[in-house]
Parts: structure tokens; C-alpha cells; sequence
């Protein structure tokens, strides 16, 4: 069995190498392989020349895209390139700590599960701003009304797929929806998604945080167009 760890990269010169590092270092199940997908996507500041430090790595596999096309994006890459049996997304920055992927697999290799997300809301939150709670508790409610399924935890980056299942979603929208329409669409085929409880540092816009408003409009609109449109 491989993991494939699928590390969606813009701007984090300051935390990737820590993160990938973090990822690689990680205990895994027994008998279970690795890779790592690094996608950076088109970064301006000096990521491109930090993750030349693995450049040499067997573990990690780095691609670059010739533009910023935002996360959805560098996750369809990801995604594309990965040859693990299961894959698990991975932000590279400081927010999502790569000792809770145990916890994450054990659900699917178990059997108890088709997806895994790691579930900020039902674990420990740190340092995230009313606003941004609040926004997550809209989009939540809002789903489970809408496609009758109590997730408490839609926006997590912390999701871990059978690579059958995730490959073959036609995955279609931009910037971060693709958090809700993979949702939305997972729900829709059927698949059975469990929750457990993680970590959660979260970081401030001063400190890289790329979520803004608009782009978490756009988050919540793919709830309601992947309910009623394909």
C-alpha cells in the first residue's frame, strides 16, 4: 500500500520545508509506502528555490505550475500525478500537523470508512477568528440542510481519499471550492465520509492565510450549485 501526501504549494517560503520535512518524517502504518505530490502553484516569493532542498529526495515529487491558478487547481495536478493507493491533502503551512495522519487512516484501512476528514470543529481550535468560525458553522449548517448529511467539518483540508474514488471525480471548480464540490460530490455518489477529531493552528492573513472573502463566497456558492447542478 502507498500513501500519496498531495501538498498544494503558493507563497510559503517560510513553511514548506518544515512541512514537507514533517510529512516525510511521519509514522505510517506498517507496511505502508510513501510520496509526497508537492504542486507549486506559481509562487512569486522564493518557494521555487527552497524546495530545491528536495530536489534529491526519493520521497517527494515536485511539480511547478507556470502561473497562480489557484488551490483547486494545484490539487487536480496533485491528484493527476499521485500513484499512492489513498490520498491525503496536506497544506503547507503550519496549520495541519502531519502527526494526525494515523488517525486518519486507521478509519479507511479499517474498513469503517470511504473518506476520512480530520474535523477542526470536533477536535481543538486554535487562535481562529470569530469571523472565519463563524463562516465554517454557515457553510455547515447550510450543507446539511441541503444534502441531508451531518458533516461538521466541510472546509477541512484534512481529506483522505481511496485514489479510485477521488480520481474519478470531475473536479471543475477554482481558488478553494474545491473543499466544498468534492464534498458535495462524494455525498452525492454515496460514499460513506467519518470524522475524527484534530489539531488545528490557524494562522493569521499578517502570517500567509490566502482565504478572503471572496474566495470564501465562492466556497459556499459550490455548496448550493453542486446540489442542484452537476
Amino acid at each position: 500500500m502507498k500513501l500519496s501526501i498531495l501538498v498544494p504549494v503558493y507563497n510559503e517560503e517560510a513553511t514548506v520545508v518544515e512541512v514537507v520535512s514533517a510529512v516525510c518524517a511521519v509514522i505510517l502504518p506498517e507496511g505502508m509506502a510513501r510520496e509526497v505530490v508537492v504542486v507549486n502553484d506559481g509562487s512569486t516569493d522564493g518557494t521555487a528555490r527552497v524546495l530545491e532542498y528536495f530536489k534529491n529526495d526519493p520521497l517527494v515529487r515536485i511539480f511547478h505550475q507556470p502561473s497562480n491558478q489557484g488551490k483547486t487547481s494545484a490539487l487536480r495536478r496533485a491528484i493527476r500525478e499521485a500513484c499512492g493507493d489513498f490520498l491525503l491533502v496536506q497544506d503547507a503551512d503550519l496549520e495541519y500537523s502531519p502527526s494526525e495522519y494515523p488517525r486518519l487512516l486507521n478509519p479507511l484501512l479499517e474498513g469503517r470508512a470511504d473518506v476520512v476528514y480530520g474535523s477542526r470543529f470536533m477536535g481543538t481550535i486554535r487562535h481562529m477568528q470569530g469571523v472565519n468560525r463563524w463562516a465554517n458553522v454557515v457553510s455547515n449548517i447550510t450543507f446539511r440542510l441541503l444534502y441531508g448529511k451531518n458533516i461538521t467539518d466541510i472546509n477541512t483540508c484534512f481529506k483522505l481519499f481511496r485514489a479510485a474514488d477521488i480520481k474519478g471525480l470531475t473536479i471543475i471548480s477554482d481558488h478553494f471550492a474545491f473543499e466544498t464540490e468534492v464534498t458535495a460530490k462524494l455525498v452525492r455518489k454515496g460514499l460513506r465520509i467519518l470524522e475524527v477529531p484534530i489539531v488545528y493552528e490557524a494562522r493569521s492573513e499578517a502570517q500567509g492565510k490566502k482565504i478572503n472573502w471572496p474566495k470564501a463566497l465562492g466556497m459556499y456558492g459550490a455548496i448550493i450549485r453542486f446540489r442542484f447542478w452537476n
